[in-house]
């Protein structure tokens, strides 16, 4: 099974940055990146057969930020969703979007950028052992 991994980020260099460092880790056969949220809902929107094993999803972005995505994902028939991971990677360190970020079914976790090389590894294990 394709470990694919999908980056949602407005930031180019955080997209790079994040993206060289799963790279490096040998996370995933398979790194997407979105700069507008839209993007990737669209994608997850047209079926279940998506391939994707994780997203990290970062909180404040324009026209729709990752709160907002992470509702329109809850609004998937369940089939498109159905083992789906999120793990909140924000510049936020605000303990009020931890809090609410752990409120919705599909979020793993919540890291702050950047994040090294020994995370991207973990989530690699984590990844993995799915």
């Amino acid at each position: 099974m394709t470990r694919r991994v999908v980056l949602i980020d407005d930031n180019d260099n955080d997209l790079l940055f994040t993206r060289l460092m799963l790279q490096r880790a040998g996370v995933a056969d398979d790194i997407r990146c979105h700069e507008r949220a839209h993007d990737a809902l669209d994608a997850l929107a047209r079926g279940p057969d998506h391939g994707v094993s994780l997203i990290l999803l970062d909180i404040n972005m324009p026209l729709m930020d990752g709160f907002g995505f992470l509702d329109a994902v809850g609004q998937l028939p369940p089939a498109h969703v159905e083992g789906l991971a999120v793990v909140m990677l924000s510049s936020s360190a605000d303990p009020a979007d931890r809090a609410r970020a752990a409120t919705y079914p599909a979020v793993r976790g919540y890291l702050t950028k950047p994040i090294d090389r020994a995370t991207a590894t973990s989530l690699g294990a984590w990844i993995a052992e799915r």
